[in-house]
Parts: C-alpha cells; structure tokens; sequence
C-alpha cells in the first residue's frame, strides 16, 4: 500500500469496525451514515488489498490483518488525541462541551437530576447526554470515547480503564407506610423469619443487580419467595403502595422514594452490598474539562473523599 495516500481518516473507521463488529454500529459512533461506512471500509479493502472483515454469524470478524493493525492503530490514535488536548484550557462557565456519560435505569434517577442541577448552575453552555450503555459493553464504549464516563455497578474490563469507587451501598427493604411484618419490628429491622412469611419484590434492570441481590436471598435461604419481579426501579413506589409486597431495594433508592411516596424503609439483616464505581478512559485522564466533570462527581456522590485526589492511571 502507499501509505502517502491513505486518508488518515478511513483509520478511524477501521478501528470502529474492529471494536464493534458491525458497519452500522460502527457509523453510529463515528457519527456517519452506513452507507459512508461502507464506502470508507471499501476504500480501506483497497488501500490494504485485503477484506480486512469477513462476514460470520456474530458480526464482522477480523482478518489476520486486520487483527495485527487494528489495535495498534488504536493506540496511537489514542495517543494523538491525548497529545493534541494537552494543555487545553477549560472555563465551565462559557464553554459548551458535550458529556456523554453512561447510567443504568436505577442510575438516571439517582444520580442524572442532581448532576444536571449542578451542571446547569456551574456550565451553562454544556451539554449532557446519557447512553446508557450495556454492562458488558461499558469498557468499549470509553476506549472508543463512544462515552466520557460511566457510573454505576460496574467493573474495568479492558487495559487503560480506569475505575474509582464512589460508595459502597447496601440493601433496605421498602413497603407501604402502613405495612407491619407478621411479627412485631420494633427495632425497624427486619430478620429472616420476617421476610420468609413476607411477599417480595425485587427490581432488576441488569444482571448484575439482579445476581447481588439474589446472594442476600441466598445468605438469607430465602431465593425462592419473591412473588414479582420488574424490570425498572421506577415502577416500585407505585407498585408497593397500599400493598402487601416488601421490595428489597438498594438504600440510596429508598431514602429518596421514601417521604415523597409515603413509604417506609426497614434495615435487613447483614448482607452483600455492592460497590458504586466511576469509570473512564485513560485517555482523557488529563482533559481539563472531563477532569472537571468528575470533580463534580465526586464531590456530589463520593463518600469521605477528596475531589481532587485522583487514581493513578493504570499501567
């Protein structure tokens, strides 16, 4: 090939295409339509004299080629953009950047209202979209700067991800202001003859929700009790009100639902809980206004840190 005639842009599309398996996923996070995905793969195949993606029943896989290339241009693109965005500037108050952060169903209610008041008030001009990206596809997502940041349970996947725990939160049950155990609870907590008599709820948009809560019905021997399950925590308040049914909820999440549904929150015996964790990419580690955005992060939902301390960057 003759390298002085690559479009150095038709590289970012190699890379899209590598990550994602998928011309029209790829496009998606390039911003292009699939027909001028196809056009610059096509123009890549003949730069390259190779196919440099096969079709298979799980998407596009690479060639030997394109599997020897691909990462390596990846990194160095990665390396540019960090190279070219060092030493900018950021003023929150005039600047219009675009945060794309990821948050899970749980996630946009807890944490987006609060964050947008507060980006509203400190960055005007900024802009915040929520992705809500699949788990499993988190770490991806940031190495393809798809998103800025991500919140919620979830655990660094690939080299160069950066992860930084914000809490560690545990589970409540929540029910009816009303509602009374079939013995007494003076203490306001409930113990595992109380929930074994009682009819539960639980909320699980993503497995992994879903998997920690069922290791306390298990600690507990009660995995086989609950009566409903739901997909979306935003249908809970409405769901046990003027019922009988106990939802085993994460703490942050009844102490908001709580006062303003006229519920009430009853500690559970000693369980697994889960951890809150922040991530990005390492790549924007040093970029003045993602280094602000989770300043504010921080400072809004992490717990007995300091906001300026950032983690080192991994090796």
């Amino acid at each position: 090939m003759n390298f002085r005639q690559l479009d150095l842009n038709l590289l970012r599309v190699l890379c899209a295409i590598h990550r994602t398996g998928s011309v029209t996923e790829a496009g998606c996070q390039l911003a292009l339509s699939q027909s001028a995905t196809s056009n610059a793969l096509a123009r890549l195949r003949h730069c390259f004299g190779d196919a440099l993606f096969v079709r298979s029943p799980s998407g596009l896989h690479p060639t030997r080629l394109a599997q020897r290339i691909a990462p390596l241009v990846a990194a160095h693109l990665r390396e540019l953009e960090s190279a070219l965005c060092r030493g900018e500037s950021f003023d929150p108050e005039t600047d219009g950047v675009h945060w794309r952060l990821s948050l899970s169903d749980l996630g946009e209610m807890m944490f987006l209202p609060t964050l947008a008041r507060r980006l509203r008030r400190l960055s005007p001009a900024g802009r915040l979209t929520n992705e809500a990206v699949d788990a499993e596809r988190v770490s991806a997502a940031l190495e393809s700067r798809a998103i800025d940041l991500a919140i919620g349970m979830l655990v660094p996947e690939h080299r160069g991800v950066i992860g930084e725990l914000l809490f560690h939160e545990h589970y409540v049950a929540l029910t009816d202001r009303d509602w009374q155990p079939a013995h007494p609870a003076p203490s306001g907590r409930l113990e595992r003859a109380q929930l074994a008599q009682a009819a539960l709820a639980l909320a699980a948009p993503t497995e992994s929700l879903l998997g920690s809560v069922q290791r306390l019905l298990e600690r507990l021997d009660l995995a086989a009790t609950s009566c409903v399950r739901l997909r979306h925590f935003g249908a809970v308040p409405a769901l046990i009100h003027g019922t009988d049914l106990v939802a085993i909820v994460p703490q942050m999440f009844a102490d908001a639902e709580s006062a303003r549904h006229g519920l009430r929150a009853w500690a559970l015996p000693d369980g697994v809980g889960y951890d809150v964790m922040m991530l990005w990419h390492e790549s924007v580690s040093g970029d003045p206004a993602q280094r602000w955005l989770r300043e504010q992060v921080r400072s809004l939902f992490g717990r007995g840190r300091d906001a300026a301390n950032e983690p080192a960057i991994a090796g």
